[in-house]
Protein backbone atom coordinates (compact mmCIF):
# COMPACT_ATOMS: atom_id res chain seq x y z
CA UNK A 1 0.00 0.00 0.00
CA UNK A 2 2.49 2.56 0.93
CA UNK A 3 4.38 1.68 -1.99
CA UNK A 4 1.69 1.90 -4.56
CA UNK A 5 1.00 5.57 -2.73
CA UNK A 6 4.64 6.56 -3.06
CA UNK A 7 4.82 5.59 -6.94
CA UNK A 8 1.64 7.62 -7.47
CA UNK A 9 2.84 10.54 -5.70
CA UNK A 10 6.09 9.92 -7.42
CA UNK A 11 4.40 9.91 -10.99
CA UNK A 12 1.81 12.67 -10.26
CA UNK A 13 5.10 14.90 -9.24
CA UNK A 14 6.89 14.35 -12.36
CA UNK A 15 3.58 15.23 -14.03
CA UNK A 16 3.14 18.66 -12.69
CA UNK A 17 6.86 19.30 -12.93
CA UNK A 18 6.73 18.88 -16.67
CA UNK A 19 2.94 20.79 -17.54
CA UNK A 20 3.14 23.61 -14.52
CA UNK A 21 3.66 26.92 -16.03
CA UNK A 22 7.80 27.56 -15.50
CA UNK A 23 8.67 31.43 -14.26
CA UNK A 24 9.54 33.40 -16.93
CA UNK A 25 8.41 37.46 -18.14
CA UNK A 26 6.62 39.31 -15.89
CA UNK A 27 3.65 37.07 -14.61
CA UNK A 28 6.98 34.80 -13.33
CA UNK A 29 6.82 35.32 -10.15
CA UNK A 30 3.01 33.34 -10.02
CA UNK A 31 4.49 30.44 -11.46
CA UNK A 32 7.10 30.54 -9.16
CA UNK A 33 4.75 30.10 -6.34
CA UNK A 34 2.20 28.28 -8.13
CA UNK A 35 5.37 25.54 -8.53
CA UNK A 36 6.72 26.15 -5.13
CA UNK A 37 3.27 24.77 -3.27
CA UNK A 38 2.23 22.34 -5.85
CA UNK A 39 5.36 20.56 -5.69
CA UNK A 40 6.74 20.63 -2.32
CA UNK A 41 6.08 17.14 -1.56
CA UNK A 42 2.67 15.63 0.82
CA UNK A 43 0.96 12.38 0.23
CA UNK A 44 -0.79 12.71 -2.65
CA UNK A 45 -3.54 10.67 -1.36
CA UNK A 46 -6.50 11.93 -3.30
CA UNK A 47 -4.46 11.17 -6.68
CA UNK A 48 -4.03 7.61 -5.81
CA UNK A 49 -7.70 7.32 -5.22
CA UNK A 50 -7.76 8.36 -8.47
CA UNK A 51 -5.53 5.93 -10.20
CA UNK A 52 -6.50 3.64 -7.92
CA UNK A 53 -10.72 3.77 -9.07
CA UNK A 54 -9.75 4.35 -12.23
CA UNK A 55 -7.54 0.89 -12.32
CA UNK A 56 -10.97 -0.76 -11.58
CA UNK A 57 -11.94 0.38 -14.97
CA UNK A 58 -8.83 -0.87 -17.03
CA UNK A 59 -8.18 3.32 -17.83
CA UNK A 60 -4.98 3.93 -19.00
CA UNK A 61 -2.18 5.39 -16.76
CA UNK A 62 -2.05 8.09 -18.69
CA UNK A 63 -5.31 9.59 -18.42
CA UNK A 64 -5.76 8.71 -14.85
CA UNK A 65 -2.65 10.49 -13.81
CA UNK A 66 -3.93 13.65 -16.01
CA UNK A 67 -6.91 13.65 -13.55
CA UNK A 68 -5.25 12.80 -10.59
CA UNK A 69 -2.78 16.25 -11.13
CA UNK A 70 -6.09 17.63 -11.76
CA UNK A 71 -7.17 16.39 -8.39
CA UNK A 72 -3.61 17.32 -6.63
CA UNK A 73 -3.90 20.78 -8.16
CA UNK A 74 -7.14 21.85 -6.71
CA UNK A 75 -6.46 20.39 -3.30
CA UNK A 76 -2.91 22.33 -3.16
CA UNK A 77 -5.12 25.61 -4.22
CA UNK A 78 -7.42 24.62 -0.97
CA UNK A 79 -4.13 24.17 1.46
CA UNK A 80 -2.54 27.68 -0.04
CA UNK A 81 -5.52 29.67 0.65
CA UNK A 82 -6.67 27.78 3.57
CA UNK A 83 -2.78 28.91 5.41
CA UNK A 84 -3.76 32.66 4.82
CA UNK A 85 -4.29 34.73 7.66
CA UNK A 86 -7.89 35.61 6.89
CA UNK A 87 -8.76 32.00 7.01
CA UNK A 88 -6.70 29.52 8.81
CA UNK A 89 -3.78 31.73 9.44
CA UNK A 90 -1.41 29.03 9.27
CA UNK A 91 2.14 29.66 8.40
CA UNK A 92 3.58 25.94 8.23
CA UNK A 93 2.65 23.59 5.64
CA UNK A 94 4.81 20.20 4.61
CA UNK A 95 6.94 21.00 6.88
CA UNK A 96 8.16 24.50 5.44
CA UNK A 97 6.41 28.17 5.23
CA UNK A 98 3.23 28.51 3.84
CA UNK A 99 3.48 29.80 0.46
CA UNK A 100 1.78 33.11 1.72
CA UNK A 101 5.29 33.37 4.18
CA UNK A 102 7.28 32.49 1.23
CA UNK A 103 5.93 34.50 -1.60
CA UNK A 104 2.90 37.35 0.27
CA UNK A 105 -0.23 37.25 0.38
CA UNK A 106 -1.41 38.83 -2.81
CA UNK A 107 1.03 36.53 -4.45
CA UNK A 108 -0.24 33.09 -2.82
CA UNK A 109 -4.26 34.41 -2.89
CA UNK A 110 -2.90 34.73 -7.19
CA UNK A 111 -0.97 31.18 -7.02
CA UNK A 112 -4.04 29.33 -5.72
CA UNK A 113 -6.57 30.76 -8.56
CA UNK A 114 -4.22 29.93 -11.02
CA UNK A 115 -3.70 26.18 -9.76
CA UNK A 116 -7.39 26.30 -9.53
CA UNK A 117 -7.88 27.20 -13.05
CA UNK A 118 -5.22 25.20 -14.26
CA UNK A 119 -6.85 21.83 -13.08
CA UNK A 120 -9.91 22.62 -15.37
CA UNK A 121 -7.60 23.50 -18.21
CA UNK A 122 -5.91 20.02 -17.47
CA UNK A 123 -9.36 18.22 -17.33
CA UNK A 124 -11.10 19.74 -20.54
CA UNK A 125 -7.85 18.97 -22.75
CA UNK A 126 -7.94 16.02 -25.02
CA UNK A 127 -5.00 14.54 -23.72
CA UNK A 128 -7.30 13.40 -20.51
CA UNK A 129 -9.62 11.67 -22.27
CA UNK A 130 -10.57 11.73 -26.09
CA UNK A 131 -14.56 11.49 -25.17
CA UNK A 132 -15.61 15.47 -24.96
CA UNK A 133 -18.74 14.08 -22.87
CA UNK A 134 -16.13 12.48 -20.37
CA UNK A 135 -14.09 15.66 -19.90
CA UNK A 136 -17.34 17.82 -19.11
CA UNK A 137 -18.42 15.23 -17.09
CA UNK A 138 -15.07 15.31 -15.38
CA UNK A 139 -15.09 19.36 -15.24
CA UNK A 140 -19.03 19.49 -13.83
CA UNK A 141 -17.90 16.42 -10.97
CA UNK A 142 -14.94 18.78 -9.75
CA UNK A 143 -16.52 22.26 -9.84
CA UNK A 144 -19.47 20.85 -7.81
CA UNK A 145 -17.25 19.19 -5.26
CA UNK A 146 -15.48 22.36 -4.74
CA UNK A 147 -18.03 24.95 -5.03
CA UNK A 148 -20.63 26.91 -3.02
CA UNK A 149 -21.79 23.29 -2.35
CA UNK A 150 -19.17 21.62 -1.76
CA UNK A 151 -15.66 22.22 -0.53
CA UNK A 152 -16.09 25.92 -0.67
CA UNK A 153 -19.30 25.90 1.93
CA UNK A 154 -18.05 23.65 3.62
CA UNK A 155 -14.98 26.52 4.14
CA UNK A 156 -17.37 29.05 5.39
CA UNK A 157 -19.53 27.11 7.39
CA UNK A 158 -15.99 26.20 9.29
CA UNK A 159 -15.19 30.55 9.59
CA UNK A 160 -18.93 30.85 10.88
CA UNK A 161 -18.46 28.26 13.26
CA UNK A 162 -15.07 29.25 15.19
CA UNK A 163 -15.52 29.57 18.55
CA UNK A 164 -19.29 27.94 19.01
CA UNK A 165 -20.52 25.02 19.88
CA UNK A 166 -21.31 22.27 17.06
CA UNK A 167 -23.32 18.93 17.37
CA UNK A 168 -22.15 16.30 16.03
CA UNK A 169 -24.64 16.45 13.01
CA UNK A 170 -23.40 19.79 12.21
CA UNK A 171 -19.68 18.83 12.43
CA UNK A 172 -20.49 16.05 10.31
CA UNK A 173 -22.11 17.72 6.88
CA UNK A 174 -19.32 20.74 7.45
CA UNK A 175 -16.65 18.15 7.33
CA UNK A 176 -18.31 16.44 4.32
CA UNK A 177 -17.77 19.09 2.32
CA UNK A 178 -14.66 20.57 3.07
CA UNK A 179 -12.96 17.51 3.46
CA UNK A 180 -14.51 14.47 2.07
CA UNK A 181 -16.51 15.80 -1.41
CA UNK A 182 -12.81 16.31 -2.81
CA UNK A 183 -12.10 12.53 -1.80
CA UNK A 184 -15.65 11.23 -2.88
CA UNK A 185 -14.42 13.10 -6.45
CA UNK A 186 -11.41 11.61 -6.42
CA UNK A 187 -13.18 8.13 -6.15
CA UNK A 188 -15.34 8.86 -8.51
CA UNK A 189 -13.54 10.44 -11.32
CA UNK A 190 -12.21 6.91 -12.27
CA UNK A 191 -15.84 5.86 -13.27
CA UNK A 192 -16.11 8.94 -14.90
CA UNK A 193 -13.18 7.92 -17.01
CA UNK A 194 -14.17 4.43 -17.24
CA UNK A 195 -17.64 5.05 -18.01
CA UNK A 196 -18.84 2.91 -15.47
CA UNK A 197 -22.24 2.14 -14.17
CA UNK A 198 -23.86 3.89 -11.82
CA UNK A 199 -24.58 1.07 -9.64
CA UNK A 200 -20.49 1.40 -9.64
CA UNK A 201 -20.36 5.27 -9.25
CA UNK A 202 -22.73 4.88 -6.10
CA UNK A 203 -20.41 2.20 -4.81
CA UNK A 204 -17.21 4.31 -4.76
CA UNK A 205 -19.47 7.29 -3.81
CA UNK A 206 -20.55 5.34 -1.22
CA UNK A 207 -17.03 4.00 0.10
CA UNK A 208 -15.41 8.09 -0.15
CA UNK A 209 -18.18 8.99 1.98
CA UNK A 210 -17.26 7.10 4.81
CA UNK A 211 -13.48 7.23 3.93
CA UNK A 212 -13.17 10.71 4.19
CA UNK A 213 -14.97 11.00 7.31
CA UNK A 214 -12.71 8.77 8.66
CA UNK A 215 -9.73 10.57 7.56
CA UNK A 216 -11.39 13.93 8.98
CA UNK A 217 -11.91 12.66 12.36
CA UNK A 218 -7.82 11.23 11.67
CA UNK A 219 -6.82 14.75 11.18
CA UNK A 220 -8.79 15.26 14.34
CA UNK A 221 -6.76 13.26 16.36
CA UNK A 222 -3.59 14.17 15.33
CA UNK A 223 -4.33 17.50 15.49
CA UNK A 224 -4.95 17.05 19.36
CA UNK A 225 -2.26 14.50 19.87
CA UNK A 226 0.63 14.89 16.84
CA UNK A 227 3.62 17.40 17.06
CA UNK A 228 4.00 20.10 14.56
CA UNK A 229 7.27 18.60 12.95
CA UNK A 230 5.76 15.61 12.42
CA UNK A 231 2.56 17.05 10.80
CA UNK A 232 4.60 19.90 8.71
CA UNK A 233 1.97 21.47 10.02
CA UNK A 234 0.81 23.77 13.66
CA UNK A 235 -0.68 21.61 15.67
CA UNK A 236 -3.49 22.21 17.76
CA UNK A 237 -4.58 25.08 15.06
CA UNK A 238 -7.82 23.88 15.71
CA UNK A 239 -8.19 23.64 19.59
CA UNK A 240 -6.33 26.95 19.83
CA UNK A 241 -9.13 28.81 17.88
CA UNK A 242 -11.91 27.07 19.65
CA UNK A 243 -13.09 24.93 16.83
CA UNK A 244 -15.43 22.11 17.26
CA UNK A 245 -13.97 18.81 16.31
CA UNK A 246 -14.82 15.92 16.26
CA UNK A 247 -12.36 15.12 19.42
CA UNK A 248 -13.83 17.85 21.30
CA UNK A 249 -16.89 16.03 20.66
CA UNK A 250 -16.34 12.72 21.00
CA UNK A 251 -12.94 12.56 22.83
CA UNK A 252 -9.92 10.71 21.67
CA UNK A 253 -10.59 7.70 22.23
CA UNK A 254 -14.15 7.75 20.74
CA UNK A 255 -12.64 9.60 17.92
CA UNK A 256 -10.59 6.84 17.70
CA UNK A 257 -13.44 4.19 17.54
CA UNK A 258 -15.50 6.34 14.97
CA UNK A 259 -12.91 6.25 12.36
CA UNK A 260 -12.49 2.37 12.71
CA UNK A 261 -16.09 1.99 12.09
CA UNK A 262 -16.73 4.09 9.48
CA UNK A 263 -13.27 2.78 7.82
CA UNK A 264 -14.75 -0.81 7.90
CA UNK A 265 -17.72 0.70 6.97
CA UNK A 266 -16.40 1.73 3.59
CA UNK A 267 -14.63 -1.09 2.92
CA UNK A 268 -17.84 -2.99 2.61
CA UNK A 269 -18.88 -0.56 -0.03
CA UNK A 270 -16.51 -2.19 -2.71
CA UNK A 271 -18.09 -5.81 -2.45
CA UNK A 272 -18.96 -5.10 -5.78
CA UNK A 273 -15.28 -5.40 -7.43
CA UNK A 274 -14.02 -8.26 -5.40
CA UNK A 275 -10.24 -8.44 -5.30
CA UNK A 276 -9.84 -5.40 -8.27
CA UNK A 277 -10.43 -3.28 -4.95
CA UNK A 278 -7.97 -4.53 -2.28
CA UNK A 279 -5.69 -1.24 -2.81
CA UNK A 280 -8.69 0.72 -1.84
CA UNK A 281 -9.39 -1.49 1.03
CA UNK A 282 -6.30 -1.00 2.08
CA UNK A 283 -6.10 2.76 1.84
CA UNK A 284 -8.78 2.70 4.38
CA UNK A 285 -6.48 0.92 6.80
CA UNK A 286 -3.89 3.56 5.94
CA UNK A 287 -6.34 6.19 6.67
CA UNK A 288 -7.12 5.78 10.13
CA UNK A 289 -3.43 4.25 10.83
CA UNK A 290 -1.00 7.20 9.66
CA UNK A 291 0.76 9.24 11.76
CA UNK A 292 0.56 12.71 9.59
Amino acid sequence: MIQSMEKTASQVESLLERILPRASGPEGRVAEAMRYAALGGGKRFRPFLACEAAKLFTVSEDRALRTAAAIECVHTYSLVHDDLPCMDDDDLRRGRPATHKAFGEATAVLAGDALLTFAFEILADEATHDDARVRADLVVGLSQAIGAHGMVGGQIIDMASEGKTLEIGALTRLQQLKTGALIAYACESGAILGKASKEARHALHAYAHDLGLAFQITDDVLDEEGDSVTLGKTAGKDKNAGKATFVSILGVKRAREQARMLADQAVQHLDLFDGKADSLRSAASFVINRTT
